[in-house]
């Protein structure tokens, strides 16, 4: 369940760092003032003849005739404000940097998209759960149990394990319930399952550590075949290089982050499993020993007591 409240969260976080409002683009025509009321529109007055014929000049070369619409821009021309031009063909610029550069990334930008939100669920996951776990330590009820065990009540052992959170005190409590059929298979049993926990998601951050760089230079291989099928092109030449070579660096960029990004919280989480198992090691290794003590001395007790005649014997002695 917290892994799916995980997932959502992620998901809303980068929609909403996502969606923020383009900006109005530069050169935007401004509006015509508004007229009075009753005045009468701007009517062009052509000017007075004197009975000559005006010659019309004659318009340059490539240049539009007075009132008549642009012409539209060709292919191989240079795209429209508010495009982008590149291997896969002009794209619209929204004014939002992660959209524009998502874009200019190919196709290889959606599995690292893919990956890039499962490795910010599972780094946010494993914090939730190794904060919890700092919470849940109870060092003095530890100690509390290791002294009932010196003192030989071991039940007041068992009823301070009984109920707690705390991975080491579980494993305790384990072992004292399970003492008298097998104390250590108990123990690791029980401390399989506590580092099992811990450990959980480490294998997938493992993978997304070197799995993201390879879609990167798998991008980068990518924009780099089709800048150069463009080069037999002229026209295409300079726009579709430059383009691919976007691409390329944009994905592996994208695919080194997110390595960096999982590579971190990988090893301080690998580090915290491994001392965990140190600390359960440890404490099931100290509870064996003081219980095979205990249980040392009751038999030599016993012996003593078997060896030694009584005050009956003694007196009919």
């Amino acid at each position: 369940m917290k892994t799916y409240l995980t997932l959502c969260f992620s998901l809303i976080t980068l929609v909403a760092f996502a969606q923020t409002p383009p900006p109005p683009p530069p050169n935007a025509p401004a509006s015509a003032p508004p007229q009075a009321a009753g005045a009468l529109p701007n009517v062009p007055v052509p000017p007075p003849t004197t009975g000559m014929t005006p010659v019309a000049a004659s318009p340059a070369a490539g240049a539009p005739a007075p009132g008549a619409p642009p012409a539209a821009a060709s292919p191989s021309g240079s795209p429209a404000a508010g495009e982008s031009s590149g291997v896969w063909g002009p794209r619209v610029m929204t004014g939002n940097f992660l959209i524009d550069n998502f874009r200019k990334g190919g196709p290889v930008m959606w599995p690292i998209l893919i990956i890039s939100i499962v490795a910010l669920t599972v780094v946010i996951e494993r914090v939730f759960w190794w904060t919890g776990r700092w919470f849940r330590r109870d060092p003095k009820r530890i100690e509390k149990v290791f002294t009932a065990i010196e003192v030989n009540d071991v039940t007041e052992a068992s009823r301070l394990c009984r109920g707690s959170r705390d991975p080491v005190l579980r494993m305790m409590w384990n072992g004292l319930n399970h003492q008298h059929a097998s104390l250590q298979g108990a123990l690791q049993v029980a401390a399989g399952i506590e580092i099992k926990r811990a450990g959980r998601f480490l294998v997938v951050m493992d993978t997304l550590v070197t799995l993201a760089p390879l879609l990167g230079l798998l991008g980068t291989v990518t924009g780099l075949i089709r800048s150069f099928s463009f080069l037999g092109n002229e026209e295409l030449a300079v726009q579709a290089v430059t383009g691919g070579i976007a691409e390329a660096l944009i994905a592996t960029a994208c695919g080194l982050g997110i390595a960096i990004f999982s590579l971190i919280p990988f090893n301080f989480f690998t580090s915290r499993v491994s001392n965990l198992e140190f600390e359960l090691q440890t404490a099931a290794t100290n509870l064996e020993v003081m219980l095979q003590a205990q249980q040392r001395g009751e038999r030599e007790g016993v012996a003593i007591e078997s060896a030694t005649p009584s005050s009956a014997t003694r007196s009919s002695i």
